[in-house]
This record gives C-alpha cells, sequence and structure tokens, in this order.
C-alpha cells in the first residue's frame, strides 16, 4: 500500500466516523427534556404522599388545610398508635381474604387458560367469548342479585362471602392471562410430546405446564391480590362493619362528626403496607411475566 492510498483510507476512516454536525447537542437536549418529564412526573406522584406522611406524624390540631405543607410543630406516632388499634383487626380479615381469593382464582384461571389455548375442544372461543364477557360486567349490576343470590343460599355475610365473590368475578382477567401466556409461552411440542406419551390433560397440566407457569402466577397473584384488597363496594355489600376487611375499617376511621385527619392518614399508610411489600417483593417476577407475554393478545 502506498503513502497515497494509506493516507486517502484513513480521509475516509475519519469522514466515517466523524458525527455529525449539532448530534451531539440534540442528544443531550432530548435526555435533558426526558429526564426533566420525569421529574415532575416524580413530583407530581410524591407530593400527595409528602402530606399524607407528614400529616400521619401530627397532632390534631395541626392538620389544617392551612398547615398542610408544613412540617408537624409537634412530631407525635399517637395517630399510629390510634389507627392501628382501629384497623388491626380488619387487617387480620383482609388478610385471611386476599390471600386464599387470589390463590384460587389464579388457579382457576390457569387451567381454563391452558385448556382453551392448548388443549382446544369444539366451541372453545365461544366459551373464552363469554368468559370474558364477565369481565365488562361492572360490580354495581350484580350487587343486589349476588346478595339475594347468597341470602337465599343461607351464606351467611362476611369473609367466606366475599372470597366466594372476588373468587368468581376474578375468572375472567385471570382466564385471559393464562390463556395468552400459555399461548405465546409454551410450545406445541411439548403439549404433542405429552400425548404421545400417553399423558391425559390433567397430567399434562400438573407435570409439564403448572412448573413453567411462575412468571403467569405471579401476574395473576398480584393483580387478585390489589383488587381483593382494595375492594370497597363488594365489602359493603357482602359483609358488615363488624366482619368486613380493612376497606370499612378504614371509611369508619375516617368516619364521624370529627374526622381526625392524622390518624386516617395514618390508616391510609397502614393499609397500603401490604400491597406495596407484595410489589416490592413480587415486583421482578412481575415485569418479567408480562415481559414473558402474559399480557400479550
Amino acid at each position: 500500500m502506498t503513502a497515497v492510498d494509506a493516507a486517502t483510507g484513513t480521509t475516509a476512516a475519519a469522514i466515517r466516523h466523524k458525527p455529525r454536525a449539532g448530534s451531539d447537542g440534540t442528544t443531550r437536549l432530548s435526555r435533558s427534556v426526558k429526564y426533566l418529564l420525569l421529574l415532575l412526573f416524580l413530583l407530581f406522584v410524591l407530593i400527595p404522599v409528602y402530606v399524607v406522611v407528614v400529616g400521619s406524624f401530627k397532632t390534631s390540631s395541626d392538620t389544617t388545610a392551612a398547615a398542610q405543607w408544613n412540617l408537624p410543630q409537634i412530631w407525635t406516632v399517637e395517630p399510629w398508635r390510634k389507627a392501628w388499634d382501629v384497623l388491626a383487626p380488619y387487617m387480620v380479615r383482609s388478610l385471611s381474604l386476599a390471600i386464599p381469593a387470589a390463590i384460587i382464582s389464579s388457579m382457576i384461571g390457569s387451567v381454563n387458560g391452558f385448556v382453551l389455548a392448548r388443549w382446544r375442544f369444539p366451541g372453545a372461543n365461544l366459551v373464552f367469548a363469554f368468559i370474558l364477557f364477565g369481565m365488562f360486567i361492572p360490580y354495581q349490576a350484580v350487587m343486589l342479585p349476588l346478595r339475594v343470590t347468597f341470602t337465599n343460599l343461607d351464606i351467611t355475610r362476611g369473609i367466606p362471602t366475599l372470597i366466594i365473590a372476588h373468587c368468581i368475578y376474578g375468572i375472567p382477567i385471570c382466564t385471559l392471562i393464562f390463556r395468552n401466556y400459555y399461548a405465546t409461552i409454551v410450545p406445541n411440542e411439548i403439549i404433542e410430546s405429552a400425548r404421545v406419551d400417553g399423558a391425559g390433560l390433567v397430567q399434562t397440566y400438573s407435570r409439564i405446564i403448572l412448573p413453567i407457569s411462575i412468571s403467569g402466577f405471579v401476574v395473576t397473584l398480584i393483580w387478585q391480590f390489589t383488587s381483593v384488597w382494595n375492594d370497597f363496594l363488594f365489602a359493603l355489600f357482602l359483609t358488615t362493619q363488624q366482619n368486613g376487611p380493612v376497606t370499612l375499617g378504614l371509611a369508619a376511621l375516617a368516619g364521624g362528626q370529627k374526622v381526625d385527619y392524622a390518624a386516617s392518614m395514618a390508616g391510609a399508610l397502614i393499609t397500603s403496607l401490604p400491597t406495596l411489600i407484595v410489589y416490592i417483593v413480587l415486583g421482578r417476577w412481575f415485569i418479567g411475566g408480562l415481559m414473558a407475554g402474559a399480557l400479550k393478545g
């Protein structure tokens, strides 16, 4: 290679790798705008959290509209004690409600999703459409008929009633999630191999499908646990103040002629802790389940 060729090659390489004018500035500007928007959204979310957290440590006389942004003049945990004394029995009942309801509805949705996705039968699409139709029925439309049905069946209003109601109402969304999960993740070859080996529906599901469904179960468990824990309308119609979940306890804490705003804020934070813990513990698997196809159409 001559000196001219070497110089020409060096010049061409320099031209190819030379950044275009203004590209670095545009990239920095777009990145700055993106971070600024994210910061604004973060402030928008954290401002109410700040008011609630700070207000939960104030005295009753200090929780006024004019002083809601101020730090407490006297820091106290008395609102937390008051809120916990009221909400403790409700929290126990809510845990005994949300955990079984989330597990049972997830198991039913998993079986339905597997059958509808990989073990086809005549009319499967019609059955799936009828199941999905349950997602679009509002709570308000079924509340009175549901209460009359439980009364006619002589089922006492309380946590068992709510477990049945939430399991039934959770079947459509859990079925949808698992059907899409099995349709996109589980290869047909695995199902066909199991059939060739003589495995039936139950054996294929329990020995092959269930062990690889962890991501799908995490998605439905978080979804159902959060939905059941935060429900108020079912609890209002199907339980009483003496045997209801934590949402009724929080309403009782905030009710009355004179509202203790500090205790109500502390109660709201206490009530939100279980769902927050669930998201922290299972969040990584939750994102993995979504990315794996649990909510893909």
